[in-house]
C-alpha cells in the first residue's frame, strides 16, 4: 500500500506540488502517514500539523451541522426554505434574456443536493451591492437577503448545479440555531471531537495560522507562494459553509471517523447522508465521477454495504471515508491552479481498490 501511494505522490512532486501530507487510519489507528516537501517559500519541511484552507472540503462539515438540527427536530428537509428564511419564499428564474417568477419553492433538501437553482457567482451584481452596502463586512445571514434577489438559473429541483447552496445552508443553520454558524459548528462538532485547530471564522488571526498558499504555473510545472487568502470569502464577517473552513489533516480525520462511527448523526440520518439523492434528470448535469451524490458528498459503492464518501477542495485537500467499513483517508496540499481532479481520481481509485 505504501509503495503504491508513493508512486502516486511521486507524480505529484514531478508536476510541481511543493509539499503534501497524507494520513490513513484503520479502525481509528494510524497505519500510514506520508509527509513530503515544504510548507512555505522558505523551504520549511512539512510537519503534519499545518492548517489549510479546506475550500470545498468544508461542505460535508456544513451539511453535518444542518443535519444535527434535523435530528433535533428544528429543521425539516422537505420544508420550504422560505419557512425559515422568508426572503427565499418567492424567487425568480432567468429564462434566456427574460426573468419570470419561479413555479416551485426551494426546499431545504435542495440546498444539500445542489439542486436549488443557485450559481457559484460570488461576484454577482447583488453580492457586489451587499459588499458596498455593508462596508465589506457581508455578515453571513445578511448576504442571503441580497442573494435571494438574484434570479435562479433554473426551477428548484430541475437539475444539479455546483453552487452557493451550502453557503445558504450555513446561513440557515445560523438562522435556526440563533448563533453564528462558526459558533454552532464549534460547539456541536469541533469541540466534542477535539478538533481544536478547526474553524469557520476567517479572522486575520485564524487566516494567519494557515500554511502558505501556492499557485501553479502549469506550463513550467512550478509552484510559487502567493497571497494567503480564501478566494470564496466575500466579506470580513462572511462564514462560507461551502468553502470557509480552516483545518488540519488530523482534525479532519477526527471528523471522518466520527461519521464512520455514527457519533454525530442518527443512523437513519447517516444513511440518507450517504445515499444517492439525485433523480435521473438531475444526474444529467452531475459531473463528479462517482456512483451518486448524497446530502452533500460524492458516494462510491464498495459492496457489502460499504460506501466510500467524501468531497475535495480546489487547493487539493481530499478526504475519503469508508462508511460501514474501517478506513479513513485524508490528503492535503495547498496549491491553486492545479489539475486537482486528476490527482483526486488517482487517490479515489486507490481507495476503491484498498478501502475496507
Amino acid at each position: 500500500m505504501k509503495e503504491q501511494l508513493k508512486k502516486i505522490f511521486e507524480s505529484f512532486t514531478d508536476s510541481g506540488i511543493p509539499g503534501y501530507d497524507c494520513l490513513i487510519l484503520e479502525n481509528g489507528e494510524e497505519i500510514l502517514r506520508i509527509t513530503h516537501g515544504v510548507s512555505d517559500g522558505e523551504g520549511t519541511p512539512m510537519r503534519g500539523d499545518e492548517r489549510y484552507f479546506l475550500y470545498s472540503s468544508s461542505k460535508p462539515i456544513t451539511c453535518t451541522a444542518a443535519l444535527i438540527l434535523c435530528d433535533a427536530g428544528s429543521l425539516g428537509l422537505d420544508e420550504p426554505l422560505g419557512k425559515y428564511m422568508p426572503e427565499f419564499s418567492e424567487m425568480s428564474v432567468r429564462n434566456g434574456d427574460k426573468i419570470r417568477k419561479a413555479e416551485r419553492q426551494i426546499k431545504v433538501c435542495d440546498l444539500f443536493t445542489m439542486t436549488a437553482g443557485f450559481s457559484y457567482d460570488t461576484d454577482s451584481p447583488m453580492l457586489g451591492r451587499c459588499k458596498e452596502e455593508t462596508g465589506g463586512r457581508c455578515p453571513t445571514r445578511e448576504v442571503m437577503r441580497y442573494l435571494a434577489e438574484e434570479p435562479l438559473l433554473f426551477e428548484p429541483g430541475d437539475r444539479w448545479e455546483y453552487s452557493l447552496c451550502h453557503d445558504v445552508l450555513a446561513a440557515l443553520v445560523e438562522t435556526v440555531s440563533g448563533v453564528r454558524f462558526s459558533e454552532f459548528v464549534r460547539e456541536n462538532i469541533f469541540l466534542p471531537l477535539g478538533m481544536y485547530d478547526s474553524t469557520f471564522s476567517q479572522t486575520p488571526e485564524n487566516v494567519g495560522k494557515v500554511c502558505t498558499q501556492f499557485f501553479m504555473n502549469r506550463e513550467g510545472k512550478r509552484s510559487y507562494p502567493g497571497e494567503k487568502k480564501n478566494w470564496f470569502i466575500i466579506g470580513t464577517e462572511y462564514e462560507s459553509g461551502g468553502a470557509g473552513c480552516i483545518s488540519t489533516v488530523d482534525d479532519y480525520a477526527k471528523f471522518c471517523e466520527a461519521l464512520r462511527l455514527g457519533r454525530l448523526l442518527r443512523p437513519e440520518t447517516m444513511e440518507m447522508f450517504s445515499t444517492d439523492q439525485l433523480t435521473a434528470a438531475q444526474k444529467r448535469s452531475y459531473w463528479a465521477a462517482s456512483d451518486g451524490y448524497g446530502l452533500g458528498s460524492a458516494i462510491w459503492n464498495l459492496g457489502d454495504g460499504k460506501k466510500l464518501f467524501g468531497w475535495g477542495g480546489v487547493a487539493g485537500f481530499y478526504p475519503l471515508t469508508v462508511l460501514g467499513g474501517e478506513m479513513t483517508f485524508v490528503y492535503a496540499q495547498q496549491v491553486l491552479n492545479t489539475d486537482c481532479d486528476f490527482r483526486n481520481f488517482q487517490m479515489r481509485d486507490f481507495m476503491l481498490e484498498n478501502g475496507r
